[in-house]
């Protein structure tokens, strides 16, 4: 696996890593979004990991570009085009050809929504697909209104022969009515190097932080600490420490094993913090670590195992079990080796039966406790909170089955 070379001469870091669209989702690094390529199958699949988080609990996101064995390149969830991202991509547009297809997978993600417009107009050859029932929030938008060329995008059909590319891949919808919008999922299987493609519906958390994130370390070291109090040291054990737990809190939103302080020991620990600049958020910080954080992520990682987001098994799939089920057979069918998600760790060494297993969770007659490395049901419990709220007002429905 190569990694491409990004080393911006310092005098154009700016301009190479400038997204002047930051604020219609604003996600941190908010205007300046660095990129690292890296090559994942020699001469055919390429990964673009750029980053997005809040309060510096920061994950990669994801874009691949698989090349065409009929010359061209397709796309699949593009990311912000910046300059440096941009000239990654040309370089390969000169090698194999020029970009023809670009694939949206996703219906509800604003976070891979924003990049699709920006990105497509700089390479007017290509065919923009989108998965079906696409929506906006706060506003219900046109996508031509989202920058999406009109005369250029449409949805991907059901019967995947219909598409230019079929000769070389194989996709699968799912598409979940969720009553305000639906939520989709295109899989998309790349037959010739046996790789998966998905965006949100499967993760693996990696050990180490990503090379994305180490670019600069610094939230990295901002959750390192155990309080205010401490001050920012770049250490390799502090790196580490502090990727597994924003990995925690990406995940979980609010982790068993953070302990939530008062707003007087917050403000006292603010007046004694080692740092109160802007940048670290003046020393606000009302959380502390429990002594046994570690035993929550290693059963988070579980080894490297697949997963489903908890955020999807509380309140998505479980809206459709068997909808959700079908699919997953129907992705399961296909003879891949490997998946590239458009977060966390890529790619994943997997099997089919490993993909399906993922899912469990959602058979009437699944023990969470007989699956392999389980998630801890303390973990679960704001996000249990969260969907016991959204069903009072309303805005949920109960599950099917549960857990």
């Amino acid at each position: 696996m190569k990694r491409h070379k990004h080393s911006p001469h310092p005098l154009h870091r700016a301009r190479d890593w400038s997204w002047p669209f930051w604020p219609l989702v604003p996600l941190y690094p908010h205007g300046k979004r660095r990129t690292v390529c890296r090559e994942i199958v020699e001469d055919w699949i390429w990964s673009f990991d750029q980053l997005q988080g809040l309060l510096y609990a920061v994950v990669p996101i994801r874009m691949t570009v698989i090349r065409l064995e009929a010359g061209g390149l397709l796309v699949y969830a593009p990311i912000a085009s910046t300059r440096e991202c941009l000239r990654e991509v040309e370089a390969l547009v000169a090698k194999y050809g020029p970009v023809k297809y670009i694939i949206l997978p996703t219906s509800s993600g604003l976070e891979h929504k924003v990049f699709v417009g920006p990105f497509a107009r700089r390479f007017p050859q290509a065919q923009v697909y989108v998965a079906p029932h696409q929506w906006s929030y706060p506003f219900n938008l046109p996508l031509r209104w989202l920058g999406f060329p009109a005369k250029r995008t449409q949805e991907l059909p059901e019967d995947n022969h219909q598409v230019p590319f079929a000769n070389e891949f194989d996709y699968a919808v799912l598409d979940i009515n969720l009553g305000r919008g639906s939520f989709a999922e295109v899989a998309l299987f790349h037959r010739r190097s046996h790789t998966l493609l998905l965006t949100d519906s499967i993760l693996s958390i990696p050990e180490e932080p990503p090379a994305i994130v180490q670019l600069d370390p610094y939230p990295l070291l901002f959750h390192a600490r155990d309080s205010a109090l401490e001050p920012i040291v770049d250490t390799p054990e502090n790196r580490r420490q502090g990727w597994q737990r924003i990995a925690l809190f990406a995940i979980y939103f609010r982790p068993s094993t953070v302990e939530r302080l008062s707003l007087k020991q917050s403000l006292q620990n603010l007046l004694r913090a080692s740092d109160r600049s802007l940048k670290a958020y003046l020393g606000f910080m009302p959380w502390r670590w429990q002594e046994n954080w570690h035993q929550s992520f290693e059963a988070l990682r579980g080894q490297g195992r697949p997963f489903v987001a908890p955020i999807l098994q509380i309140l998505i799939l479980v809206q459709a079990p068997q909808q959700v089920l079908e699919w997953c057979d129907r992705v399961a069918q296909w003879d891949f080796h490997q998946i590239i998600p458009c977060h966390f760790e890529a790619p994943i060494a997997a099997t089919p039966a490993e993909f399906r297993q993922a899912f469990a969770f959602l058979e009437e007659a699944s023990d969470v406790h007989s699956q392999p490395f389980p998630l801890t049901e303390q973990d679960f419990a704001f996000l249990k909170e969260l969907e016991a709220t959204l069903i009072r007002y309303g805005i949920a429905t109960p599950a099917k089955y549960k857990q």
